[in-house]
This record gives structure tokens, sequence and C-alpha cells, in this order.
């Protein structure tokens, strides 16, 4: 049966000079963002600065064709996608350190059919930007790299301020909802592995609500990253991209959302961001890491390997 879409989940046609700058400069050095390729309802808010007047965007690396079909995503799946831009981490340096963002996500398709999974190409464009923008906080979310924990590695140890893997969803729909090659417990060991090899990185992940879940599963979901130290979570509501994609099992309420914002606090993490617009990068949550990375950074002085955080 067809469901309405609740009013709380309908939001403005995106406008602004900053987001119809960051458009325009996208176009003209062709890269993606996962803002437009994912379809976020927050695009507008996040390009142009939003409440926080923390302007953010999500590049996204490596191409806009998949080598995964996860049934919830909207990006193009591919068997043979493109071969990488080796100018494209030069070119997205620039961009970016240009645009006056405060706080950039970099994250990428899954790229199986690469040795390393594009994972220096992640750690270069880190480089770059952080010898261009110091300013700029970095976050990068990444996949699973099938699991080769020397790629998560590689990632961690390139100067980003915050590293993002996204579980998407409870053990026991993982199957269901993300591609056969992802697994909860692989998702699992790389933020614990991120966590092990630079304890300093804040870790995140995020939840889809909507698709089938049980509260009992998405508190166990929960405990779980806390036992591996993830420090920020976000929760959100799963919105169907296309009818080819899986069916929305049902919307959760906004008062629901603040009772897992609320089991978030009660665990222990440093950050819950949790409402039916809440995605994965999401400006809220950003301003509120930008302000506990600065307040990390005066305390531990010049050469803690934090970026400045420009006032």
């Amino acid at each position: 049966m067809y469901q309405r879409l609740p009013e709380w989940l309908k939001t403005k046609v995106p406008v602004g000079a900053n987001y119809a700058r960051i458009k325009s400069d996208l176009r003209g050095l062709n890269l993606h963002t996962v803002c437009e390729e994912a379809r976020c309802p927050n695009i507008g808010d996040c390009w142009g600065g939003g409440e926080h007047k923390t302007a953010t965007a999500t590049i996204m690396l490596m191409g806009n064709e998949c080598t995964r079909g996860c049934r919830f995503c909207s990006v193009k799946t591919s068997r043979t996608p493109k071969p990488l831009d080796s100018n494209e981490p030069e070119k997205v340096a620039v961009a970016i350190s240009k645009w006056g963002l405060d706080y950039v996500v970099l994250t990428s398709v899954d790229r199986d059919d690469i040795p390393d999974g594009g994972s220096e190409h992640f750690a270069k464009t880190i480089r770059l930007l952080k010898k261009k923008a110091p300013h700029i906080l970095v976050e990068c979310l990444t996949g699973d790299f099938r699991g080769d924990l020397d790629c998560v590695a590689r990632v961690a140890n390139s100067g980003l301020d915050v590293y993002a893997h996204n579980i998407e969803t409870v053990e026991s729909l993982t199957p269901y909802v993300r591609d056969h090659r992802a697994t909860f417990r692989q998702s699992l060991k790389v933020l614990e592995h991120v966590k092990k090899i630079k304890p300093s990185l804040i870790t995140k992940s995020s939840i889809m609500l909507g698709v089938g879940e049980t509260d009992q599963e998405v508190m166990d979901a929960m405990k779980e990253l806390r036992k591996i130290e993830v420090e920020c979570v976000t929760l959100g509501q799963y919105m169907r991209p296309t009818k080819r994609h899986m069916k929305v099992y049902e919307y959760v309420t906004p008062e629901k959302f603040e009772y897992w914002k609320k089991v978030g606090d009660d665990l222990g993490f440093l950050y819950t961001a949790s409402g039916p617009l809440v995605r994965s990068s999401y400006k809220a949550g950003e301003f509120f890491i930008s302000s506990v990375l600065r307040k990390r950074q005066q305390e531990l002085g010049v050469g803690s390997g934090i970026a400045e955080v420009r006032e």
C-alpha cells in the first residue's frame, strides 16, 4: 500500500549563492557529491551553511559508478566502472580550498575492481587538501575495503580528523539491505581497527530506520558500536530513492527519533544525531564535531596533529 510522505519529511527546494557556486564548480570540474547522487534532502542547508553557519559538502571520489548494489542506494552500479581519474585528488583539493567550507566529508563509491579499493586515492586527496587548506576539518566516510585492514589504516593515517563507516542497518537485516559483500561484523572490524591504530581519531557510524528493524535490534546495534569506542552515531529515516529500490517499511515519528537520541546519550556517545532527515553526513553533527576538535586542539596545543579550526 502507498504511504503518503509525512509532513516532517518534506523539505524546501535548495537555493542560495553558496549552493549555486558549489553546484557550478562541481559541474565544471566533473566532480560528484553524494549529496546529489543519493538525493539528500538536506543539500540546500548543508551547502548554504544552515542555522549553524557551518557550510559543508560531501564529495564522492572515484566516480559515480559503484561495484556494489545495496538495495537502499541510488548510486549507479557497474561491474566495470570507469578508471580512476589520477588528477581527481588535485582537482578536489583545489575546489574545496576555495569554497569557504569549514568541514568537508570525502566519501566514495565502492571500488572492488581496484586492488587497494581506492584507499591510496583517498589518502592522497586528504594529504593534498590538508596542505592547501589546513583549516578545513576532513571527515572520510569509507566503505569496508573488502575487510582489508591495511587499506583502512592507509586512510586513517592520512591526516583526516574523523573516520566514518556506516553499518547502515541492524545485523539481521544487513543481508537484505546491503550488498552481499558487506557484513555487519566486517563493518565493526573496520571501525575497531581505526581506533586501534589511531586512538585520537573520532569514529562515526550511521543507522537507517524504517526498514523493518525492531527496537531491541537498534539498541543492540548501538551497544555494539559503543563496545568498539565509536564516538558519534547518526540515525535517520530511510527514504526510497526510486521504485526500483526496497520499500519503506515504516515512517518513524520524530518522537521516536528523540527517544533514540536519549538512548545514544545514555550509552555514552560523544554525539548522537537522531531525526527523520538526519543523514550520516549531517550539518549539525559537523558543527558539534568541529567544536569538539577545536577544544581538543586547544588542550593539546600546537603540533597535536589536529587541524586548526577557523573561528
